[in-house]
């Protein structure tokens, strides 16, 4: 597609940013509803960061995404934040507004209920959750499950202080597990989410005794490469339903597309197996 002087545009910032699939996923979307717009990746370094953000609207960006590792950061560049990235402590979606304004928005914790519930027939009220991590995909995760209504939350983590840290702030229904006892905390669980880089390519394996897991529940692993993680290989082998991380990556990028080019865009299978890279 030929852009016209009118183009919308947008793009990520990260660093590193190459390995982003977010330039696919929207150019997918761009070219399906046939838009005038494009998508880029933006390789920023942490020191020029606010510079990067602080010219998006000059440089007549209608937004943009934000990833590893300027989330947190990027909360503080921002004249507005939305309560959901308050919450959560950082943004993941820029949104610029017509008088130049720069609103900061998170839909992690929308991404990662939204695939849920397409994916599985899990139900809040089935029972606990237990998430393993502690870092800030963790916390969206709890802030969404905890809206969605669990009745309780574990959250296991290798250091022992994050978890404590990160169920405190979580409220009365979120306790800190010890990481020692990972899969004892599997008992009666309707949901298990790895939050954690454990079992994801180039990192070590994640070691947890699935046995005490009941067979109803449900296991998400939020990470995508591998698609099937060891985790998600041995829940489905013992009969769980299992959800993978690429669902969470695709739900999450439809408020950004939707405020930057006015189009609440589809997640369904064709997209899945285009960003995948299934098909050209």
């Amino acid at each position: 597609m030929i852009l016209s002087a009118m183009a919308r545009i947008s793009g990520v910032i990260g660093w590193p940013v190459t390995h982003s699939r977010s330039p696919r996923l929207h150019g997918y979307w761009l070219q399906k509803y046939g838009i005038d717009g494009a998508y880029i990746a933006m390789p920023v370094r942490p020191v020029d960061l606010p510079t990067a953000i602080r010219a998006l609207p000059a440089l007549g960006f209608r937004g943009a995404n934000v990833t590893v590792p300027h989330k947190e950061a990027a909360l503080a560049l921002c004249d507005e934040v939305d309560e959901m990235a308050r919450r959560i402590g950082a943004v993941n979606t820029l949104v610029v507004r017509n008088d130049g304004r720069l609103v900061g928005a998170n839909s992690d914790a929308y991404g990662f209920l939204e695939n849920l519930r397409q994916a599985s027939d899990w139900r809040a009220a089935a029972g606990p959750a237990v998430i393993l991590g502690a870092g800030g995909a963790a916390r969206a995760v709890g802030i969404a499950l905890l809206d969605a209504g669990v009745p309780a939350l574990k959250i296991v983590n290798r250091t022992a202080e994050r978890a404590q840290t990160l169920a405190r702030n979580l409220g009365r229904r979120a306790t800190a597990v010890a990481w020692e006892k990972r899969s004892a905390a599997l008992d009666e669980a309707s949901l298990l989410v790895n939050t954690t880089s454990l079992g994801m390519t180039g990192q070590p394996a994640l070691e947890i005794d699935l046995q005490k897991l009941p067979a109803a529940a449900t296991v998400n692993d939020i990470v995508y490469s591998p698609l099937q993680t060891p985790l998600l290989a041995a829940a489905r082998a013992r009969g769980n339903a299992v959800v993978d991380g690429i669902g969470m990556l695709l739900h999450q990028a439809r408020p950004g597309f939707e405020a930057w080019y006015g189009r609440r865009p589809e997640v369904d299978e064709a997209l899945r197996r285009f960003v995948l890279g299934d098909t050209p």
